[in-house]
């Protein structure tokens, strides 16, 4: 196994736990045009992407309702039943963030409070390809559902047929999406953006995708779009000690692993034994799994290091900042407030980041390539505004007035100023 790494400096940090960098071959410019292009021409720029990028002539771009009755009997009873427990924990987690309104007394007479709205339009992106992530469904539709959203819309690309996977269609329909469209890549979040005479424009897009899709919603916010967060390649570090299972731990670095080629695996040990069994486990289990080539192609760029203590494995992560955090270690829970930067965090031997990908509650859009320092994951406040209020009496005027009008002339903002002093002055006469 290559990339083992013993005891290093801190200073070789930065270089040791470089990410892998994605080719740009003109990114930019690429999804501009396509951009441009659907701008420009609508429904017939979408279908000549299809055909050009999915090899799919597709002569309705909306899914019909025929459709999605046809996928609902597609789903097998046993994955109904799966989709269902996952959704109930899904909804349980984040119906639990909703808000309370509170309305706080500054200053006597003085009271402030907020309040929220939901989006009123979403555009959700799941991709197709070698994986249908038919679960990112759920961990977005289900929060704009309780959020309230009025307008949810899908999309995602068709295969080759023109049909759309079965559990996809399934899960949308059980999560009350709005309209499902068959269009993938940049070109969808071009759609959602601009609009077309098909799909409508919304105001904020979610959801994971390739490295144009990236770009597309990146360059989405310059036309006033908001997107849910930068999103890349997933990855995942896990920290391990004596205490740790080497079976579990090779496990866990192989489901991020096979997720694509661009993906990234950090294993930190504090135990060399631990460390090599594990070494040992994932060239075990990785001859055994179908997708073991993607799987492959990403441990070239993962790291397996060793280190002194946890304390100084904690700190490599909080430099890192991973989307998915592991901690395989003895008394897990007392680390959590030593965590500075990770997307989600999983605690003990017993807590693969599968059960967060899947049906534990927690959603699985998670910030990735470092941005764990500065985002949070996609919960209810990401289908939501805050709407600040306040109400000043005759007294809250006359406790706050001097202050606003002090502050107001020190700015040289003087009509700011005068919105306070005629009020005042009126009231000083009785009016």
């Amino acid at each position: 196994m290559k990339n083992i790494f013993k005891y290093p400096e801190q200073h070789t940090w930065k270089i040791l736990l470089k990410r892998p960098v994605l080719a740009k071959m003109d990114l930019r410019n690429t999804v501009q045009d396509i951009f441009l292009k659907v701008k420009n021409e609508g429904d017939s720029a979408l279908k000549e992407f299809s055909a050009k990028f999915d090899q799919v002539d597709i002569e309705n771009l909306l899914v019909s309702e025929k459709e999605i009755e046809f996928a609902i009997n597609e789903v097998s009873e046993e994955l109904n039943a799966a989709i269902n427990q996952a959704k109930n924990n899904i909804y349980k987690f984040h119906f639990a963030q909703k808000g309370n309104t509170k309305e706080i007394e500054t200053t006597e007479g003085v009271i402030c409070w907020r309040e929220y709205r939901a989006i009123e339009k979403v555009g959700l992106y799941i991709p197709g390809g070698t994986a249908p992530l038919f679960s990112t469904v759920l961990m977005l539709a289900v929060p704009a559902q309780i959020a309230g959203c009025k307008e949810i819309f899908l999309c995602t690309p068709p295969h080759k047929d023109g049909s759309v996977n079965p559990a996809i269609l399934y899960t949308a329909q059980l999560c009350g999406i709005t309209k499902i469209f068959k269009v993938g890549g940049a070109q969808a979040i071009a759609a959602l953006t601009f609009g077309t005479e098909t799909i409508s424009k919304v105001d904020k897009i979610f959801g994971p995708g390739n490295q144009y899709v990236t770009q597309a919603k990146q360059l989405a916010t310059e036309y006033k779009v908001a997107i849910d967060l930068p999103a890349g390649p997933s990855e995942v570090l896990v920290i391990a000690d004596q205490s740790a299972n080497p079976e579990f731990c090779a496990a866990d670095l192989l489901s991020q692993a096979e997720h694509g080629s661009d993906s990234q695996v950090i294993f930190i040990s504090t135990d060399e034994i631990i460390f090599n069994e594990t070494l040992n486990e994932i060239e075990k289990q990785l001859a055994e799994l179908p997708r073991n080539e993607i799987a492959k192609t990403a441990l070239v760029n993962s790291r397996f290091i060793l280190l002194k203590s946890i304390d100084e494995a904690i700190e490599m992560s909080n430099f890192y900042a991973p989307e998915h955090l592991i901690l395989a270690v003895d008394n897990s829970g007392s680390y959590i407030s030593k965590i500075q930067n990770a997307g989600s965090i999983f605690l003990g031997n017993y807590t693969p980041e599968s059960a967060g990908d899947y049906a534990s509650g927690t959603n699985h859009t998670l910030p990735t390539n470092g941005f764990a320092k500065n985002y949070s994951g996609v919960s209810l406040d990401s289908f939501v505004k805050k709407i600040t209020i306040q109400e000043i009496s005759k007294t809250g005027l006359k406790n706050i007035g001097k202050t606003i009008e002090i502050m107001a002339a020190a700015e040289g903002l003087i009509a700011h100023k005068n919105a306070v002093s005629l009020r005042l002055k009126s009231l000083q006469n009785g009016i």
